[in-house]
């Protein structure tokens, strides 16, 4: 069981824009976990209920043909989970958050644990919470309110997006992060007395 968490801890939430609606993504067959963005939302409204900070990653590619090009619609954030008000919002054009962004300097200057969802796992999400952990973060990955897609590996199997989600925490967690639920967060988030 989580502890509890304090009014410090971060909610991040990475690259969850339109783009990733785009059918090119499932090229190789469907993404798993359909319900992550209603997850999302469920912990953005329990950050926002209690005042803790959230950060959004926005990925701005700077590839001509993607979807999460600045000035194409994929790159708006998806309808629901856009930020509000005085939510950060940093732009970030590699796969991790940290490369080339303010990120580490504002985490620092909060100093409380680091809660992870978004998109995909196995890139962006991996990334930044192998970036995070290196940084001594204490990093919480919620495995629900993460997907992916369906990947063919090295020697042309094709791996469900399942598999590959479940490999990349598979690799993150006890290293780099603590692989949580969305529900051990949100008990463990409830709000400061």
């Amino acid at each position: 069981m989580l502890e509890p968490l304090g009014p410090d801890a971060t909610l991040l939430l990475i690259d969850l824009q339109q783009a990733i609606d785009d059918p090119s993504w499932a090229a190789a067959g469907p993404r798993n976990n359909p319900e992550a963005e209603h997850t999302v939302l469920r912990l953005l409204e329990r950050w926002r209920s209690t005042g803790r900070p959230i950060v959004h990653i926005r990925h701005d590619s700077r590839e001509p043909a993607s979807s999460y090009r600045p000035g194409q619609p994929g790159n708006a954030f998806k309808p629901g989970l856009a930020p509000r008000g005085e939510e950060t919002v940093i732009a970030k054009r590699a796969g991790s958050a940290f490369v080339g962004t303010a990120l580490d300097t504002l985490l620092r200057t909060r100093r409380g644990p680091v809660v992870v969802a978004g998109v995909i796992t196995n890139n962006s999400v991996e990334s930044t919470v192998r970036a995070a952990g290196d940084l001594r973060y204490r990093v919480l990955l919620v495995e629900d309110g993460c997907f992916t897609f369906a990947r063919r590996d090295r020697s042309g199997h094709l791996r469900t997006a399942q598999e590959v989600h479940d490999l990349s925490l598979a690799n993150l967690d006890g290293e780099y992060c603590t692989v949580v639920t969305a529900a051990e967060i949100l008990r463990a988030a409830e709000p400061v007395a």
